[in-house]
């Protein structure tokens, strides 16, 4: 009775109406449970490919963003700085925070993958309308805002990680004249200062170890800067930088795609292109934002030296034009670039991959 019009309708529909129509007529389970971990899945094994790939220039642009800007001791050009990386932290230098980041990035792209293709289907009403450009910003940006949302705190903890070892020349902090602590109490408190120093500098040499992990930095954020409130400086800013960012990406590869891989040109290094273009429009387009949130995000390290402390996003603004001009809000922009174009590329191209072997039956 109904299997010759439902097969030729089920065929000749696109794949989204015959979902939706699957969800009203009592399938929601099935639409639910494997479409959704198979966006999920995608999204997360995404993640992770596109940012180890490119850890050690993500790290170098987080410490060229928030290095102080009158220093000798700078990171100055990406080939030159990735080698100092090298000569003084090793390989685990390229791979400072990588951990925490895929930690982060695992949630995050599985969910704003997830969400962006659930809200494609919400916005066309489960294909009866036509997905056009607005839409796709519109997916994009509620996208992107859930997914900073959910795993905010991870990103900060990161971020803090990437600069904690990293050789930046900090603003030096007013001393005492050691002269001073030998004409209080001659030699007797001289030896006796020397012996509590060493054991002050020891203590402070082992807690600093155990802040470079996830779980130290964590706690150290949460013990010094107010609580959990402190894992979420700067999110209102990041979020504000992240719509923009996550909508034109989505829609400048889904519009890409559309017009460098026509049927019958399908080819792996075409996808890769359509995703490294994407990348480096909307990042560029974009990029103040993260800038403004990378200083949001370590304006709060205690004596951390990096001459810096905001009040808030525009007060961060103000004072990065006032001493840097508009320039400073594309400190480690071209890094940034080199990082983003075979990030994008490898995160889509992952997604789509593993999705299509979750999907296909």
């Amino acid at each position: 009775m109904t299997s010759p019009q439902s097969s030729q309708s089920s065929e000749s529909q696109p794949k989204p109406i015959s979902n939706g129509m699957a969800a009203v007529n009592g399938q929601k389970r099935a639409f639910l449970v494997p479409e959704l971990a198979s966006y999920f899945v995608a999204g997360g094994a995404a993640g992770a490919a596109s940012r180890t790939v490119v850890s050690p220039l993500e790290r170098l642009k987080i410490i060229q963003q928030v290095q102080p800007r009158t220093s000798d001791g700078q990171y100055k050009g990406v080939w030159r700085s990735l080698v100092r990386m090298w000569k003084e932290e090793g390989f685990k230098g390229f791979m400072r925070g990588n951990g925490i980041n895929c930690l982060r990035i695992v949630p995050y792209s599985a969910v704003q993958f997830t969400t962006y293709e659930q809200l494609k289907k919400w916005f066309t009403a489960y294909g009866t309308k036509e997905l056009d450009t607005p839409k796709r910003l519109a997916s994009g940006a509620l996208a992107g805002i859930t997914s900073v949302c959910a795993t905010y705190p991870l990103d900060l903890v990161r971020s803090r990680l990437s600069i904690a070892t990293a050789s930046i020349p900090l603003q030096a902090e007013q001393a005492l004249p050691t002269s001073s602590v030998k004409s209080a109490s001659g030699v007797k408190q001289a030896l006796s200062s020397a012996y509590h120093t060493s054991s002050s500098t020891l203590n402070q040499t082992l807690s600093q170890r155990s802040e470079v992990t996830m779980v130290g930095m964590t706690l150290k954020v949460m013990r010094e800067e107010g609580g959990i409130p402190g894992l979420y400086r700067g999110l209102v800013t990041t979020a504000v930088g992240v719509a923009p960012y996550v909508g034109i990406n989505f829609a400048t590869y889904e519009a890409l795609r559309g017009v460098v891989t026509p049927p019958g040109k399908n080819s792996v290094v075409r996808k890769l292109a359509c995703g490294a273009l994407a990348g480096s429009i909307s990042q560029t387009l974009t990029y103040p934002f993260d800038v403004l949130r990378r200083k949001m995000q370590v304006t709060g390290m205690a004596h951390g030296g990096l001459g810096y402390h905001y009040n808030g996003a525009f007060d961060a603004l103000g004072s990065i034009i006032r001493t840097e001009g508009f320039r400073g809000l594309y400190r480690g922009l071209w890094p940034n670039l080199l990082k983003v174009a075979p990030s994008i590329a490898t995160s889509f191209f992952t997604y789509e991959l593993v999705k299509e072997m979750l999907v296909t039956p």
